[in-house]
């Protein structure tokens, strides 16, 4: 085993575009519909990381979480601050198990750790 492709559940495209690509950096890989007006399943991904993102209510729950672990978490977290984003302002917190981390809520509940190990 290699890799894992977390899918997390969305609820409205542009919301999810604001989010994912604009305030986190990401973008978009591909994007399919069965037809136009159906539900979009897409895979978006940056240097690090590939995630899908589905409006098919039956791929997945919202509410999921995942653990991203991170080197520079202070340079990642200064560039989210900076951006002033209107409903996200993050901060690092120093955990009990050694580690440094930045939690996100997306806007439909799905929770992002980014983590560095102390």
């Amino acid at each position: 085993m290699s890799n894992v492709t977390p899918i997390f559940r969305i609820f409205d495209e542009h919301k999810a575009k604001q989010f994912y690509l604009e305030y986190l950096g990401f973008h978009v890989d591909w994007e399919h519909r069965f037809e136009m007006d159906l539900p979009l399943y897409m895979q978006i991904s940056n240097n690090y990381l590939t995630l899908h993102l589905t409006e098919h209510y039956g791929d997945c729950s919202p509410g999921s979480a995942i653990r991203i672990s991170i080197t520079g978490i202070e340079h990642f977290h200064q560039a989210l601050r900076s951006q002033n984003h209107a409903y996200s302002r993050p901060e690092i917190e120093t955990t009990e198990w050694n580690t440094k981390e930045v939690r996100l809520i997306d806007p439909f509940g799905n929770k992002l750790t980014f983590f560095e190990e102390m």
